[in-house]
């Protein structure tokens, strides 16, 4: 009998999970038991405030009727921006197993369907024989399109990171070797490492991680919005001015 024995990567990225839960919890506790007439503090206050940039945004991205949106992107930024981040910290990163970002990216495939399925009801199966059915293959098969090109995106660019940090790593070490050939072997290797490396991980990691996780909220943001038909959001126009009226 098998046994199951997820990777260091599935760990680390549920770990990752199971702590933004927590945080989300303390910060809906806090949310109940404030005082609605001060000024929120700490916590509070950054919370509010990121709900309120990711509410402003999906209404510029999104248009109107995805009011509930900014609430998804806030939970889904964070575990994508830590996902790539985490292993300027020593450990695995999640993004190296493919199993990672294609769950995100799935994420977004379903919700993107659904989306559609929401707005258009039965008529979200034309989309498969338009302009006429001989294309249904081929409808068929860019409908994966998405999922597939975001899913490979993510796992590249964090595996480039992973790989070229991995070989400048050892390219350092076994120069430092050589140049400190008259230190003890081992101690030898160590001395150029942290000179560099920090600047190699503050690009891999961080300003990839957060170009990624940008790219990726973008593209979620607009494939999702795209669903629904232009009609529609012509009638959600409307129904907004008239309340500010």
């Amino acid at each position: 009998m098998t046994k199951f024995s997820p990777s260091g990567e599935t760990i680390i990225f549920l770990g990752i999970c199971l702590v933004l839960i927590i945080l989300f919890i303390i910060v809906g506790i806090k949310a109940k038991l404030a005082d609605p007439l001060k000024r929120p503090k700490g916590l509070l206050l950054i919370a509010e405030m990121c709900v309120e940039k990711l509410d402003n945004f999906v209404k510029e991205t999104m248009g109107e009727g995805f009011d509930n949106f900014g609430g998804f992107l806030l939970g889904l930024i964070p575990t994508l921006f830590l996902s790539f981040i985490i292993g300027i910290t020593g450990l695995p990163t999640p993004m190296t197993n493919l199993a990672v970002p294609f769950t995100f990216a799935l994420v977004t495939f379903v919700l993107i369907h659904a989306t559609s399925v929401r707005y258009t009801r039965w008529k979200y199966f034309k989309r498969f024989v338009d302009p006429i059915p001989v294309f249904l293959p081929m409808n068929l098969l860019s409908m994966w399109a998405p999922l597939l090109s975001m899913t490979l995106r993510m796992f590249g660019n964090a595996v480039v990171g992973w790989v070229l940090l991995g070989l400048l790593n050892t390219g350092l070490e076994n120069l430092s070797a050589t140049l400190f050939s008259f230190v003890p072997a081992g101690p030898n290797s160590i001395f150029l490492v942290p000179i560099l490396t920090p600047l190699l991980h503050a690009y891999f990691d961080l300003f990839s991680g957060f170009v990624q996780t940008m790219v990726f909220v973008f593209l979620t943001a607009l494939f999702i919005a795209q669903e629904r038909p232009e009609d529609i959001e012509e009638e959600a126009k409307m129904a907004s001015r008239k309340e500010v009226v």
